[in-house]
């Protein structure tokens, strides 16, 4: 029996350093940040660590993003040969946040 895929998760939920994979399952990359264009809170993408270094893969080029691993719509070629990040795109890089942080900002409470 194959390994579960974990659980669906939302980009807002995702973590640097969980496994990237083809269309085909082949791991082929680390997430290192999510991209999100805050000024109307839409996925832009992810940028990933590779063997190469870092690429982008825009949100339309992922099929699921699981707590376990993100899964793209790429082939092994297209994901050998995706761009490098674009510093110019209107876009942040969201940084990991704990639970600490996320309960802090329901209860209306700030880090000191």
């Amino acid at each position: 029996m194959p390994d579960a895929p974990g659980h669906p998760i939302a980009y807002t939920a995702l973590q640097p350093g969980t496994p990237v994979q083809t269309s085909d399952g082949h791991h082929f990359a680390t997430v290192q940040a999510v991209l999100v264009d805050e000024k109307v809170s839409v996925f832009d993408g992810i940028v990933v660590h590779t063997d190469v270094g870092a690429r982008f893969v825009d949100a339309d080029q992922i099929a699921s993003i699981y707590t376990t691993h993100v899964l793209t719509t790429l082939s092994r070629e297209l994901a050998a040969n995706l761009p490098l990040p674009d510093g110019s795109n209107l876009i942040d890089i969201k940084p990991p946040r704990s639970m600490a942080d996320r309960l802090g900002r329901m209860f209306g409470r700030r880090k000191r």
